[in-house]
C-alpha cells in the first residue's frame, strides 16, 4: 500500500485511512473475494499506532461497509455487492461534503456540556426563566381567545404584529417605519442569515467588530464572504478604521451591535454613530444593525439605534423579543427598504413558508398590553443586581489577576485575564468545578479573554460561578 496519511490535515489520520480503503473499495483496489489487511499487518505498513487502525475499521464497518469474522479476519460486506446489493450511505462524508458549515467544536460542546449538565450557566445568552413575563403571556394564552388563522399568513408575517411593531420601535426605539418595511423572522439569527444568504455573494467583503458574536458565525464562512474585522473600544469602533478597510478592500457591507454589544457591552457613541452613517452615506454601503439589548439600559436613558439617525435609507434593523420577553417566542424581525424586504421575504417564505401565527399573536397581545413596559422596567432592574453581583465576585474573587469595563446594559461583561493561559484548559478546569462560560478566542482575533453572561443565573449562582472560574483559574 503506497497510500501515506497528511499528517498536516485537519481531519484526523483514522477518518483519512477510512475514506482511503472505501475509496479501493469503490474501484476495486480491495476486491471483495479477499480478506483486507489484519490491523496489526495494516498499522506496521503504514507505520501507524494499531488504536488508529482499529478506529478506521470501526468507522468502516459502522457504515456497513466492512465485516469482522472471528478466525476469517476483516472482509467487505456482502451487502455491497451481494443479491441484496444493499449499502448504507458513508453518512459521515456526507456530513463533511455539506456546504452549510457547523459551529465551531468548543461552541458545540459549551452547548452540549450546558444541556446534559448540572453546570452554573455563565455562557447562555438566554434569560433565566425567572425574567420571562410568564404571567403575562399565560393570561393571554388563557382567557383571550385566537382570533388569527391557522393557515400560512402574509409572507412577511401577521399583518397585525407588523402594525404593531411599527408603533411599538417608534415608541421604544424612535424609528419611523411602516408594515410593509418589516420582515417577521424566526429570531435575530435567522434575520441574519437572509441578509447573508440573499444580499451579498462570494467573496464579498464584509466589515465586522472584533471582538463579536458573529467573528465565528458559521453563517458568514458558509457563504464564502470575506469577514474583515475592525477593533471595538470602550465606546464600540472608530470610524476611521471603517473608512480606511473600505478603501483598502471595497467592503459591501457592515455589521454591527452598537447597543450594550456582544460581548464587550461597549455602548458606541453618537458622535461615532453620524460618523458611521456619514461613511455608509458617501460610499454607499449598507450597514446592519443588530439590536437585541438597547431597551435594557441600566441607566434609565434612551439609546438611539442608528435606524433612528438614518435619512437615507441606508441601514438594515434586526432586532427580537429574545433577550426582552422570552427566546421561545422566536419572534424577530427586520426593519429596511420595502423591495429589501420583499425578497427576504421570498427567501424566508421558500425556507418556512412563513412565520407560525399563534406565536405571532401572543407576541402582538403582548406588546399591545400595559404589562409590557412595566415588564421592561423590572426586567432591566433585574439585569442590573445581577449585573452589581457579577462586577462584585469578579473584584472580590478575582482583583488584579483581571480587568474589564462596567456595561451599562445588555447582559454580558467582557474580562481580560492578566496572565498568560491555555484557554481550553482554563475551560475545562472550569467545567469539572461546574461553571461553564465563553471562552473569548471563539469571538474575537485576541487571546486571554472570558465572556460571562449573567442574564442566566440568579446572584447567589453567580457569585460561586465566579468563585469556581477563579479556583480554575488559580489550578493552572
Amino acid at each position: 500500500m503506497d497510500w501515506k496519511p497528511d499528517r498536516q490535515a485537519k481531519k484526523a489520520i483514522y477518518k483519512q485511512l477510512a475514506e482511503y480503503i472505501e475509496n479501493g473499495i469503490a474501484d476495486g483496489t480491495y476486491p471483495p473475494d479477499k480478506p483486507l489487511p489484519s490491523e496489526r499487518t495494516l498499522a506496521k505498513q503504514l507505520d501507524l499506532n494499531r488504536s488508529t487502525v482499529v478506529a478506521a475499521y470501526d468507522e468502516l464497518e459502522s457504515n456497513g461497509l466492512i465485516q469482522r469474522n472471528r478466525g476469517s479476519g476483516t472482509t467487505i460486506s456482502k451487502d455491497i455487492w451481494g443479491i441484496t446489493k444493499k449499502r448504507i450511505p458513508s453518512w459521515n462524508r456526507y456530513i463533511e461534503a455539506g456546504s452549510f458549515l457547523p459551529n465551531l467544536p468548543i461552541t458545540q460542546r459549551i452547548r452540549k456540556e450546558a444541556v446534559e449538565h448540572k453546570l452554573i450557566n455563565l455562557a447562555s445568552g438566554e434569560l433565566s426563566e425567572d425574567l420571562f413575563p410568564l404571567k403575562s403571556l399565560r393570561e393571554i394564552t388563557s382567557s383571550r381567545s385566537f382570533i388569527g388563522s391557522l393557515g400560512y399568513d402574509h409572507p412577511q408575517g401577521n399583518a397585525i404584529l407588523r402594525e404593531t411593531i411599527t408603533k411599538h420601535v417608534k415608541q421604544y426605539r424612535n424609528i419611523e417605519t411602516n408594515p410593509s418595511s418589516i420582515l417577521i423572522t424566526s429570531g435575530a439569527q435567522q434575520a441574519l442569515h437572509l441578509v447573508v444568504q440573499c444580499l451579498l455573494k462570494q467573496g464579498d467583503a464584509v466589515a465586522l467588530e472584533d471582538p463579536s458574536y458573529n467573528y465565528n458565525l458559521p453563517t458568514f464562512k458558509s457563504t464564502g464572504l470575506r469577514p474583515l474585522y475592525i477593533p471595538v473600544n470602550e465606546d464600540g469602533i472608530n470610524p476611521d478604521d471603517l473608512l480606511s478597510l473600505y478603501k483598502k478592500h471595497r467592503i459591501r457591507m457592515i455589521f454591527l451591535n452598537p447597543a450594550y454589544q456582544n460581548p464587550t457591552g461597549a455602548l458606541l457613541s453618537e458622535k461615532k454613530r453620524k460618523a458611521i452613517l456619514d461613511i455608509s452615506s458617501e460610499y454607499g454601503i449598507p450597514v446592519v444593525e443588530d439590536d437585541p439589548y438597547s431597551l435594557t439600559s441600566f441607566t434609565g436613558e434612551k439609546v438611539s439605534t442608528l435606524k433612528s439617525m438614518d435619512v437615507n435609507g441606508n441601514v438594515l434593523y434586526i432586532s427580537s423579543l429574545s433577550k426582552i420577553i422570552a427566546s421561545g417566542l422566536r419572534i424577530g424581525w427586520i426593519i429596511g427598504p420595502t423591495p429589501v424586504i420583499e425578497r427576504l421575504s421570498d427567501a424566508k417564505q421558500q425556507i418556512d413558508f412563513g412565520h407560525a401565527s399563534y406565536t405571532q399573536w401572543v407576541a402582538n397581545d403582548f406588546l399591545e398590553s400595559e404589562n409590557f413596559h412595566s415588564h421592561i422596567q423590572n426586567l432591566t432592574k433585574q439585569l442590573e443586581m445581577r449585573k452589581d453581583q457579577i462586577v462584585k465576585s469578579l473584584h472580590f474573587y478575582l482583583g488584579d489577576k483581571v480587568d474589564f469595563s462596567i456595561p451599562m446594559g445588555g447582559i454580558h461583561i467582557w474580562v481580560k485575564i492578566n496572565k498568560e493561559v491555555n484557554e481550553v484548559q482554563l475551560l475545562e478546569e472550569s467545567i469539572k468545578r461546574g461553571v461553564i462560560y465563553v471562552p473569548g478566542y471563539t469571538m474575537g482575533s485576541q487571546k486571554g479573554f472570558a465572556r460571562f453572561t449573567f442574564a442566566r443565573e440568579n446572584e447567589g449562582a453567580i457569585d460561586e460561578g465566579i468563585k469556581r472560574f477563579a479556583e480554575a483559574l488559580e489550578s493552572i
